[in-house]
């Protein structure tokens, strides 16, 4: 007894001691408080920070704090990182009695190419351009992971489109009420290069980027767009690639859905060496179509991507800084797209039918790039970057066109718009008729492209305490081509099935070549006086176009019949912005340049010029973000394009449009509604952007298109919605995250017309909402769903080319995404 009660005061004073211990060594630690920002200041939610040798840590919340208990004093690593961010440490060094607050600068996981390489340079860099702008970050990206760039474009204020296939694989986008067909009227490029096949010859941009594997999205509105030619009416749209990461990193995210969708996007990348680091990346996505043909089939479409880039940079401690860039991408589709719509009663009745006599409409096409950017740091004040480009697109849209009957030789349009009147040609396309002379006519619309240059941008910044200024000089050696080598094949059919009547020899349906060259150049200057920044600017264009038709019986193209034009400008293109910062919270901004879009090959065309104006306000504090722009554009003359696309005839001549005034408001505005809050909810966000637009032809004239015919004073636009309101909110916690997407779009017509539209010409308001989710399991894995049109709610997009098309309904995608 004696020796187990000495035992027992033994181990409770051991006990005593242990706690005596643990109360000290526990009262040398301490509270950490701390921020994180962007570059530009903004808070940020949502992100790990924690000291990995200690193994605590907090989430950030929606005014960026984060408070991390238990830290010892001395000196510590800490990291902060999260999906769609770079992870960043710094070494802070703790005191035992109230430290000081920490804070931290994160950046998306965007390796911004340089400065002068890209319109901004990030969030950061809004505040100094001199007009509207409007940046999509990569975490905003990944919110709903669209692969439909119609869908992700939804909250900026400004932009006009028009759906079509309901994937997004050819769309039609305008800026500012520039017209929406094959998005013909904006300047389209990818890391700043040109990307539309080729945008001098032939603008229609039946090639698109495959925005799903965007890291970002910068559009650009406003005087200083003239930096970002040809076409500076509108706007520019610049979609910047995945870039190569600063650390050996990767991701891998695979998706499936409703219809058969499939999509794997996958990459690794990051530095070999301290001179040498490389990306590789693999974009493979594909449907089996949500419309329902009456012979049965897909209707779907399979798009592989591939991209690598190589970068060699010189040491850290070399007097020049230089870099060496070479990117190569190559892409293929296949989709089983038509051209024709359904009538309005059977879109009544079954909207995402497709007549039988579609069955063999087939978009094959093939895409290659090649690019090398040249950088140089002369000095902290001069910098050079040069790219050399090729493009090579090649593409087969074999679709129907025509319908032959008793009544002759009708368009595959006009017979949807009055199946009445031909009963026959109706009857056909269901693939419910035999009579000996009825054929249908499919065109192989064959062409090729290639575009070709080279580009050197040079910046001059020189900064001060009280005066600054900056002198931008560009310019551009390029050239491209369009090769339109076609045929027609005659099928009949038989109990709802094609059967290939007469097949028709290659040339012989459009035969010829059409060939642009252009130099382009430009120079911007940026000078800052205290708070007030004036920016004038001008463009040269000179654009030679040359068209060689070989007509329908010279297939060899030995020249023995051959039709030339030719046609030649030279043009100035000025513009001038102003920006006044009151604090650096609050700005105005406003500007006039000159709008411009090159004529085609016709002499008889002139160019396309407008005077545009604009004034804004932006705000920037906090997680309140917000502008309101009213714009004006003032056509002398408008350009229309005759494409089968927009329900022309498809001879994509350009014609005269006369004069068009266009003006509106867009607003959008951003906000953390949690932006204060200490709890586990991290951030409340939502964001707004509403654009009013109205837009009429200031005199009479005749189109000669089909799909304008004869245009009277005072007539709006096609295609053009007077009201578009976009609206995300969410909620996001640590572990998990839900959005909701809200898109509505007023009604729109579909021919110019004045009054109240009517039923034959209408495109129907709509509103739809999509909405996604995410399940963290880890700090680089992550479950994702999403739903997009989750009313199920019945649209109509278009009545273009041929008919009545339906969005695309109820849809789900579920996945994982793994960032390591």
């Amino acid at each position: 007894i004696y020796m187990s009660s000495k035992v027992i005061k033994r181990d409770l004073a051991l006990l005593v001691m242990l706690i005596c211990s643990v109360t000290w060594l526990r009262s040398q630690t301490t509270q950490v408080r701390g921020y994180v920002y962007l570059e530009n200041e903004k808070p940020v939610s949502g992100i790990s920070v924690y000291f990995p040798s200690l193994n605590v840590g907090d989430v950030t919340r929606g005014d960026g704090s984060f408070i991390i208990e238990g830290v010892s004093a001395g000196q510590h690593t800490i990291m902060a990182t999260a999906m769609g961010y770079e992870t960043t440490s710094q070494v802070v060094l703790i005191k035992a009695a109230a430290p000081d607050t920490v804070e931290i600068i994160i950046k998306e996981s965007i390796a911004t190419l340089a400065e002068i390489m890209v319109m901004t340079k990030g969030i950061a860099g809004l505040r100094d351009i001199p007009g509207s702008v409007r940046y999509i970050s990569p975490k905003e990206i990944g919110v709903f992971s669209y692969t439909d760039i119609n869908r992700t474009l939804r909250t900026v204020a400004g932009i006009n489109m028009a759906e079509e296939d309901g994937f997004g694989l050819r769309p039609n986008i305008g800026l500012r009420g520039t017209g929406v067909e094959r998005s013909s009227k904006i300047t389209l490029m990818e890391d700043g290069v040109l990307i539309a096949p080729a945008p001098y010859a032939a603008p229609a941009a039946y090639y698109f980027p495959t925005s799903g594997r965007m890291s970002g999205i910068e559009i650009l509105k406003g005087s200083s767009q003239i930096k970002y030619g040809p076409y500076t009416t509108g706007g520019a749209i610049n979609l910047l690639s995945t870039q190569i990461p600063n650390q050996l990193s990767g991701r891998v995210y695979l998706f499936t859905g409703s219809f058969g969708y499939k999509n794997m996007h996958t990459y690794i990348g990051g530095p070999i060496n301290d001179q040498l680091s490389f990306l590789v990346e693999s974009f493979l996505y594909s449907a089996d179509g949500f419309k329902k043909l009456d012979s049965g089939g897909s209707t779907g479409f399979d798009k592989k991507d591939y991209m690598a880039k190589l970068k060699f940079q010189s040491v850290k401690e070399a007097r020049l800084q230089q870099s060496l860039l070479l990117k190569v991408s190559s892409s293929t589709e296949r989709s089983d797209e038509t051209y024709l719509g359904l009538t309005q009663s059977d879109f009544e009745i079954t909207p995402f039918r497709r007549y039988a006599a579609s069955q063999e409409d087939q978009m094959t096409t093939n895409h290659r790039q090649l690019s090398l950017t040249h950088q140089i740091k002369l000095s902290e004040a001069f910098a050079i970057s040069s790219t050399v480009y090729k493009t090579d697109f090649d593409r087969n849209w074999y679709k129907l066109d025509k319908v032959i009957t008793a009544q002759g030789l009708i368009n595959i349009a006009d017979v949807l718009q009055r199946p009445g009147y031909y009963t026959e040609a109706y009857v056909a396309l269901i693939g419910q008729n035999n009579q000996p002379e009825d054929r249908l006519i499919l065109k192989a619309n064959n062409r090729s492209y290639y575009a070709k240059g080279l580009q050197t941008v040079m910046r001059f910044k020189k900064s001060g305490a009280l005066l600054g200024h900056s002198i931008d000089v560009g310019f551009r050696f390029h050239e491209d081509q369009i090769d339109r080598f076609q045929w027609i094949d005659t099928y009949k059919i038989d109990q709802g099935v094609l059967k290939l009547d007469i097949k028709g020899l290659p040339g012989t349906e459009s035969n010829r070549i059409e060939v642009a060259k252009a130099l382009a150049a430009y120079m911007q200057y940026q000078l800052n006086i205290g708070r007030l920044s004036l920016t004038p600017g001008i463009r040269y264009e000179s654009i030679r176009k040359v068209r060689n038709d070989f007509g329908t019986t010279d297939i060899n193209r030995i020249g023995k019949d051959v039709e030339e034009r030719m046609h030649h400008v030279n043009v100035l293109i000025p513009g001038l912005g102003l920006d006044y910062k009151f604090n650096r919270f609050t700005s105005v901004f406003g500007g006039i340049h000159q709008g411009f879009a090159p004529p085609g090959s016709k002499p008889e065309t002139r160019p396309e010029e407008s005077t545009n104006y604009e004034v804004g306000i932006r705000h920037t504090r906090d997680l309140l973000v917000s502008q309101a722009v009213f714009f004006l554009n003032d056509y002398d003359n408008l350009l229309g394009t005759d494409l089968s696309a927009s329900g022309g005839s498809g001879t994509t001549e350009l014609f005269n449009g006369g004069e068009v005034l266009t003006f509106g408001i867009e607003v959008e505005i951003g906000y953390d509604l949690l932006a204060h809050q200490t709890k586990r909810l991290t951030s409340l966000p939502i964001k707004l952007a509403y654009t009013y637009t109205s837009a009429h032809f200031l005199n009479d004239f005749d189109s000669q298109f089909t799909a304008w015919g004869e245009v009277v004073k005072g007539d709006e636009f096609p295609y053009l919605s007077h009201h578009q309101l976009g609206l995300v909110i969410g909620v996001e916690h640590p572990q998990f995250g839900i959005n909701l997407n809200g898109r509505f779009v007023s009604a729109m017509r579909s021919i110019p017309g004045q009054g109240d539209i009517p039923t034959d010409q209408i495109i129907s308001a709509q509103y739809t909402l999509d909405l996604s989710g995410f399940y963290r399991l880890s700090d680089q894995v992550q479950i994702f769903l999403a739903f997009t049109n989750v009313t199920n709610r019945v649209y109509e997009v278009a009545r273009r080319p041929a008919g009545l098309r339906p969005g695309m309904p109820r849809a789900l995608k579920l996945g994982v995404k793994a960032d390591f």
